[in-house]
């Protein structure tokens, strides 16, 4: 009897020891997935598994102009202006056109690029029946031109690349060729202007130490694998939404065919994403991209995903700076490699990019994009003990990253050209005045949209804009093809993301905005905004049962 008792005793006291020594994991793990943003976007394992779910289908053509059950009547009125809009598309641009085709066929990009225009349900159609050139032939001021001659106001703004005007870019590699050809394409050495490019960087970024990368993504990812080499430690912490380049351990969601392994994505601007960061031991650097305080917490807003009018975007410049400025003090009390990402964002806001812009100070840094003076580049700038590569009592510990590719003469020349270029008196009243300048604007954009009676909203990270849209509808993403009927070429993602050149004269900007009127009243005229009383959450409902409907076999 008391060998049982003492048997039990010995028993509860092993369970309770067990239960004491899963609790912290316990609580760490609950900590985590608190901390993480409720939407699918802030769960990458979720949003896989729910991409799968969703069945492919496309509507026919009845379903293409009443999938919101709009009358007959405003259903035949798209159709008339969607035949006109796709004609006039056709006519204008026959030889672009035929070449797009014809490419295609040997091109996956581009078949992805007109796959995703769109909401996938009307992409089968759509390419069938209306078609966008892939091609350009010229480029002067902020037009470009394709291979019939037409001019379009370029609002793509090369992904980023094009800052100050494509007109700044071309003189810069002009400058680069006439620099570097003594040199021509030999690699390995470095010409002589490196040690001038080094010296600004490390003024501009108040980082000593700089290496030189072929992509964004590429600078990324060696800056992380510093980051881990240096601390020992395994995770990095992403924020909701945020896009830190291709390769896997930094876009863990939808995109990429490997699931997340050592990463961490966490709610931006958030109080439990902070206390992760001060009571885990696992995390070697935290990455942030700035250009989430357009939008935080959400995905790049491009118009595939435009199933409804829920889009929405603000910018709170003050807010963010303390954000960044909380995360960053943060990060040093524990050790955490503060790591921000300006590929995208970089010299765009400021001289001194985001971290001037914001009033923070990180570890490191990552630029790219404009930096190349019109050149593909990466660069990487981080405090020298964070950048070094080796261990001087440990001789085979290295942490390797080389390029065939990387400090290309033509590539340092042009960026020489353009950091250069920066330091005018010019180009710092023109950062001086932006955020008045494009603030301005924007206030002029809505007004306009208000007065014509017109669903859509801009909002702006300065020069950078998305756009909202005031009514419910399933049809906003018509948008870009009226505005490519007015001649503004907006980049594949459609009306999610704008990107001026810092070189739009208030005159320019006012053509445009005449343009985008008169496209938005034809879109109205041709029935797409037709109020048809449903609800932003009434359409994603119906658009839910839908697909279920189709995953069961359902036409």
């Amino acid at each position: 009897m008391n060998e049982l008792l003492y048997s039990n005793i010995s028993l509860a006291t092993i369970a309770l020891a067990i239960s004491a020594a899963a609790l912290p994991k316990i609580r760490r793990r609950l900590r985590l997935s608190r901390a993480k943003h409720p939407s699918l976007a802030g769960h990458s394992r979720m949003a896989k598994r729910f991409a799968r779910l969703i069945p492919g289908y496309s509507y026919d053509e009845a379903g293409f102009f009443g999938s919101d059950l709009a009358p007959a009547d405003i259903q035949r009125a798209r159709q008339r202006g969607f035949v006109r809009l796709a004609t006039a598309l056709q006519l204008r641009s026959p030889t672009s056109l035929a070449l797009s085709t014809e490419a295609a066929t040997y091109v996956p990009d581009m078949k992805f690029v007109a796959r995703y225009r769109v909401p996938f349900q009307y992409s089968a159609y759509l390419n069938q029946h209306l078609r966008l050139s892939s091609f350009l032939t010229k480029a002067e001021g902020v037009m470009l031109e394709d291979l019939d001659g037409q001019r379009y106001f370029d609002l793509a703004g090369s992904y980023g690349v094009n800052v100050f005007g494509v007109d700044f870019y071309r003189s810069c590699l002009d400058e680069a060729a006439q620099c570097a050809r003594a040199l021509g394409p030999v690699l390995g050495a470095y010409h002589p202007v490196l040690a001038d490019n080094v010296k600004r960087l490390a003024e501009i970024s108040g980082l000593g130490s700089i290496s030189f990368h072929m992509s964004g993504t590429e600078a990324v990812m060696q800056a992380v694998r510093l980051a881990r080499y240096h601390t020992g430690k395994t995770h990095l912490v992403r924020f909701c939404g945020a896009y830190h380049g291709w390769w896997e351990d930094v876009q863990p969601g939808i995109g990429n065919p490997l699931p997340p392994r050592q990463t961490y994505t966490l709610a931006d601007m958030s109080e439990r994403s902070l206390n992760v960061l001060r009571t885990r031991n696992d995390i070697a650097c935290v990455l942030v991209n700035p250009l989430q305080a357009l939008h935080p917490n959400a995905n790049a807003p491009g118009d595939s995903s435009l199933v409804d009018s829920g889009r929405s975007a603000k910018f709170e410049r003050e807010a963010y700076s303390a954000w960044l400025q909380q995360l960053a003090q943060v990060c040093k009390e524990r050790g955490i490699v503060f790591i921000l990402d300006e590929v995208f964002l970089g010299f765009r806001l400021a001289r001194g990019g985001a971290q001037a812009y914001f009033k923070v100070r990180a570890d490191m840094v990552t630029y790219g994009k404009t930096l190349g003076g019109g050149l593909p580049v990466g660069v990487v700038c981080g405090r020298p003990e964070l950048m070094q590569r080796y261990r001087d009592a440990r001789p085979a510990d290295i942490c390797f990253a080389r390029g065939t590719f990387n400090s290309h003469p033509y590539v340092m020349a042009a960026m020489n050209a353009f950091l250069q270029r920066i330091d005018n008196d010019a180009i710092g009243q023109i950062y001086e005045a932006a955020d008045t300048v494009w603030n301005q604007r924007r206030d002029q954009f809505n007004l306009a949209m208000e007065h014509a009676t017109l669903p859509v909203r801009a909002t702006n990270l300065q020069s950078i804009w998305t756009l909202g849209y005031t009514q419910p509808s399933r049809y906003n993403w018509m948008l870009q093809f009226y505005l490519r009927e007015q001649g503004l070429m907006l980049s594949w993602v459609g009306t999610g993301r704008l990107i001026f050149s810092l070189s739009y004269t208030d005159a320019l900007f006012a053509e445009v905005l005449q343009r985008f009127v008169a496209a938005a009243q034809q879109m109205q005229a041709d029935g797409w905004w037709h109020p048809s009383g449903q609800t932003n959450k009434l359409i994603r409902r119906s658009l839910l049962l839908e697909m279920l409907k189709r995953r069961r076999g359902g036409s």
